[in-house]
């Protein structure tokens, strides 16, 4: 898996309500733009029309009435959760979240969380301010790495890791949330490639 996911592959920009892009994305690359209700403001305030939201409206004063609004009252699955049922059951498999860290952190906790829950239905790649963020396959290959920091953060664990282009390299090795994590390593080459045997693994990239 590359950080940039291939321009021919349909996918979806959504926007939740955490911590907002300082720098917008091409959105001609997206076939969908989408956006929790509580995100839309940002939307709104920089002229992008969505071609929908969603959420319970509880934090949205005035609804568009020439946006598809898809009200989700559900209390048992968060915003998140509940708009990527929405875009699973249009069909789309391939989702860029940003706003989704930031703000109040039991949210972002809680946004890692739901990822892992579609991990097996859709491809969930997130985007703040200083990167990109994403689960890894079992054997992931990212373009585009010389000096940017990597980290490895298992959630809660991952068994037999191995890397390459590392500057700190993991040999089958495991690594555990509140033992031992990877923050803070170094890509010394352009490709690096990361494999391991089972478990919840998070590659967060930083500029």
């Amino acid at each position: 898996m590359g950080i940039f996911v291939n321009m021919k592959i349909k996918k979806v920009f959504l926007l939740l309500n955490g911590e907002q892009p300082k720098k917008l994305p091409d959105l001609e690359e997206y076939e969908t733009i989408c956006a929790t209700d509580g995100a839309y403001q940002y939307l709104l305030e920089h002229n992008i029309k969505p071609d929908f939201i969603s959420g319970d409206f509880d934090s949205l004063k005035n609804i568009p009435k020439e946006i598809e609004t898809l009200e989700t009252p559900d209390q048992n699955f968060t915003d998140f959760d509940k708009i990527l049922q929405i875009l699973f059951n249009k069909g789309h498999k391939t989702i860029d979240v940003f706003g989704a860290s930031g703000k109040e952190q039991d949210h972002f906790i809680g946004n890692l969380n739901t990822a892992i829950q579609w991990k097996e239905k859709l491809k969930i790649t997130f985007f703040d301010n200083h990167g990109c963020y994403f689960l890894a396959d079992k054997k992931t290959v990212i373009d585009n790495c010389m000096h940017k920091t990597v980290s490895l953060i298992p959630f809660p664990e991952a068994t037999r890791i191995t890397t390459k282009g590392l500057q700190y390299g993991l040999n089958n090795e495991d690594l555990i949330f509140g033992k031992r994590i990877g923050t803070r390593n170094k890509a010394i080459k352009n490709q690096i490639h990361i494999s391991f045997k089972a478990g919840y693994l998070f590659i967060f990239i930083n500029h």
